[in-house]
């Protein structure tokens, strides 16, 4: 089972919009695929039509051991289903906050999935920030796919977004690592996209290896700006049920059969002006 925590700390980078769609790509590729909502706001949740209310059992319930993922977990479409959340998983940070053992709650209560090989993929869709809820997403997960919009400021954020993988990884999940960086957002015509491609992919192919994001692929795919995309949360669907011949919906069943493609190592991997990517050595 591929468990992978999509996370940004910086909103607006298309996060969301690709956890959502990345889960229901995989699904229809056969996969067995859970998408679990790890945002207080519900985005996710919403996307995919489920609103969680007081009586919808939802991550937070989940967190605060009052039930199993399985209890909470919906079938979405066949082959994908979500965990929903709702705002009462805000209050989580909170009561977790003095809790020994507060970044394993996740991990523990994935354990049986691990073992039972209950699905393909687990994708986590974390809240933009590093609190408790995104550590213990880093926690449990075996990988990290950052969704990047190619901006001078996104850049910027992931030297703090590498800082924080290095330390779970050295002090609670070894195993933990960056496999993936989606640009997303993506406007082919301009130079800066194409400089900060440049940058990171040097940046990447500088790193030492014992780095967790060394290895990190850039996606061949570029998930373009395409209105479908913003249109399809609306009418709580996937962009592949909302618009099927959209350039959204081609873009993620591109994404999705190259990160199809890792588990077997025939990756279409995109790795290969540094002052954009400073910031990056620095926390290197």
């Amino acid at each position: 089972m591929r468990s992978i925590a999509v996370m940004n700390q910086k909103g607006g980078v298309g996060k969301t919009t690709s956890s959502v769609n990345l889960a229901a790509a995989l699904a229809r590729q056969g996969r067995r695929v859970c998408l679990m909502d790890l945002d207080p706001q519900g985005h996710a949740s919403l996307h995919l039509g489920v609103e969680a209310g007081p009586d919808m059992a939802s991550v937070y319930n989940v967190f605060t051991q009052e039930t199993t993922l399985d209890h909470a977990r919906q079938l979405i479409v066949d082959n994908l289903s979500l965990v929903p959340a709702n705002i009462d998983l805000a209050a989580a940070e909170m009561e977790l906050a003095g809790v020994q053992g507060r970044e394993f709650f996740l991990r523990n209560a994935m354990k049986h999935w691990n073992e039972q090989k209950r699905f393909d993929y687990v994708i986590m869709d974390c809240p933009p920030s590093l609190g408790v809820l995104t550590i213990n997403a880093l926690t449990a997960a075996s990988e990290v796919f950052i969704p990047l919009q190619p901006h001078f400021f996104a850049l910027q954020g992931l030297s703090k977004l590498f800082e924080t993988t290095a330390l779970v990884t050295r002090r609670l999940n070894r195993d933990l690592r960056v496999t993936g960086i989606m640009l997303c957002l993506y406007e082919s015509g301009t130079r800066l996209a194409a400089d900060v491609v440049e940058d990171l992919r040097q940046f990447l192919r500088s790193s030492d290896a014992e780095t967790p994001w060394s290895r990190a692929a850039i996606f061949k795919t570029r998930i373009r700006r395409n209105i479908k995309l913003a249109e399809a949360p609306g009418f709580g669907q996937s962009v592949l049920d909302y618009a099927p011949g959209s350039a959204g919906a081609v873009d993620y069943i591109e994404m999705a059969q190259e990160v199809l493609a890792m588990e077997t190592g025939a990756v279409r991997s995109d790795v290969g002006s540094v002052s954009v990517m400073e910031p990056l050595r620095a926390a290197a």
